[in-house]
């Protein structure tokens, strides 16, 4: 976790097949500078909302327009972060079917998910703190899967995204390119991972297709 300048890591149970509204690993940047890494809920809650349901249409945002749109301009412009992950699932559809993959780094290293996060406040006073992942288009790997991606950040894009003093929208949206599909590698798992009670190493072993 160099990368991300953190002065300490809480101790993390790993995670193997996380569903919208469970809780992700996020790296932000505090008002004095330093980073921290915390749990919140992927789904992003806009801390005007009356209900914390609208979380579940909220875990993505397309990145073109997320800085203009009412429900992330206010996190885009104030409270962007990171979400570290090993790597993601993407689903091929297949004679009526849905096939999982898993997409992750050739080399082993973690991803860093471009994402914005907010919190709401709901009516009896408890605070919810939420996130949502940024998409772009699909590179050659993933289109065969699906049309988005995840906006996936290189390592000397980070400082710039996290930068809460930065607001220069061109040059953030610069980031939202499409990641070199030559560094990703993609293969079938189970589809055990299609229900979220299935957390385990397994999850992300390959396995062969029908």
């Amino acid at each position: 976790m160099k990368v991300y300048r953190l002065s300490s890591i809480p101790n993390l149970s790993p995670r193997y097949n996380i569903a919208p509204r469970q809780h992700v690993a996020v790296v932000r940047e505090q008002y004095g500078g330093d980073r921290e890494l915390t749990l919140m809920q992927w789904g992003l809650v806009p801390s005007w909302s009356k209900d914390r349901t609208i979380g579940y249409k909220m875990i993505n945002a397309r990145s073109e327009t997320a800085h203009e749109k009412p429900s992330f301009k206010q996190a885009f412009h104030a409270r962007r972060c990171v979400i570290p992950a090993s790597g993601f699932y993407e689903w091929e559809k297949s004679g009526g079917e849905k096939i999982p993959h898993y997409i992750h780094f050739r080399d082993g290293t973690v991803m860093s998910l471009a994402g914005l996060w907010e919190q709401w406040t709901s009516p009896d006073g408890e605070t919810l703190p939420t996130c949502t992942i940024l998409t772009t288009t699909a590179n050659s790997l993933i289109k065969t899967l699906h049309d988005r991606m995840p906006v996936i950040l290189h390592r000397d894009e980070i400082d710039c995204w996290l930068d809460r003093h930065s607001d220069d929208i061109k040059r953030l949206t610069s980031l939202f390119h499409p990641y070199p599909p030559d560094q990703l590698e993609q293969y079938a798992v189970t589809r055990q991972v299609n229900n979220p009670i299935n957390d385990f190493p397994g999850c992300v072993t390959p396995v062969k297709q029908d």
